[in-house]
């Protein structure tokens, strides 16, 4: 995606030891107007960053880079849940061409929950879960606008990869109406792991598919759910839908052979919630 221009925000100064590290937020505004987000550079800054507790949404490094202060970055960004991905020096110096020292961290405007604290808490307090599972959305605007969806919806959560996703900033946020600022969003780095723990906490796991399966609106969906929503170009991977215990599709008659993903997660969710209400 090419890149028309920055635009810079406030410095943020960040104190380590004796010295200070300051560092700009600075906001990529891409070709068709999208903000990307705001990041900080330079490894003691991101070190202090991750040792304040600040909300990062990945680290990226530069591939090939080494040295002690690296590997205590990378290490404690590690174990303090954040995603560590490995780069050339080329895609670094296109968010910026100030001295990052191979690292640069992105920020989150959200906090990230925790499927494996969260699901026991939905039992205890007698809850009927209901989990999104979002399997490689990138689009800002679909993952902002199923959020506000599942907010509305009552759903409990929402899962995604921690990494190949869409960004959680401030577009965001925006789309979502807000519901990111506290809707539970919870990140796994492994995506098949997570969806046998919600097989193995009692979910049934229902795969939105438009290419066959049961009719959505005959589907039992009054128990623990998990609905999976697959990217628009290539569905839900294959190592995911072999996991799941049934796929659903939302019946259509129209002459468009697709919904938006958004816009499917929205019909499904309704479909979900509709079936928990008590009777009138």
């Amino acid at each position: 995606m090419a890149c028309r221009g920055m635009r810079h925000g406030s410095t943020v100064t960040i104190k380590g030891g004796e010295k200070q590290f300051s560092t700009r937020l600075i906001t990529i505004i891409t070709d068709d107007g999208m903000k990307e987000g705001d990041y900080i550079f330079g490894i003691r800054a991101v070190t202090e960053a991750v040792r304040a507790g600040k909300k990062i949404e990945r680290l990226v490094v530069k591939s090939g880079t080494q040295g002690a202060l690296l590997r205590q970055l990378t290490d404690e960004a590690r174990k303090a849940g954040v995603p560590v991905q490995f780069a050339p020096a080329e895609r670094l110096n296109r968010i910026t061409r100030k001295n990052h020292q191979g690292v640069v961290a992105w920020l989150s405007a959200i906090e990230f929950g925790n499927i494996e604290a969260l699901l026991p808490s939905l039992y205890e307090s007698g809850k009927t879960p209901l989990i999104m599972v979002l399997d490689r959305i990138t689009d800002v605007r679909n993952f902002g606008a199923i959020v506000r969806s599942a907010d509305c919806m009552g759903a409990d959560a929402i899962v995604m990869a921690d990494r190949g996703v869409a960004r959680t900033g401030g577009d965001a946020v925006k789309t979502s109406a807000g519901s990111l600022l506290h809707f539970p969003v919870c990140r796994t780095a492994n995506m098949v792991k997570t969806i046998k723990l919600l097989k193995e906490s009692g979910l049934k796991i229902a795969a939105a598919s438009e290419k066959g399966g049961e009719d959505a609106f005959a589907s039992d969906m009054s128990g623990p759910l998990a609905i999976v929503m697959g990217s628009e170009e290539k569905g839900v991977s294959a190592d995911i839908l072999a996991m799941c215990d049934t796929r659903v599709r939302i019946p259509m008659s129209g002459t468009t052979a697709s919904l938006n993903v958004s816009v499917a997660a929205g019909i499904l969710l309704y479909e979900a919630t509709r079936q928990r209400l008590p009777e009138r």
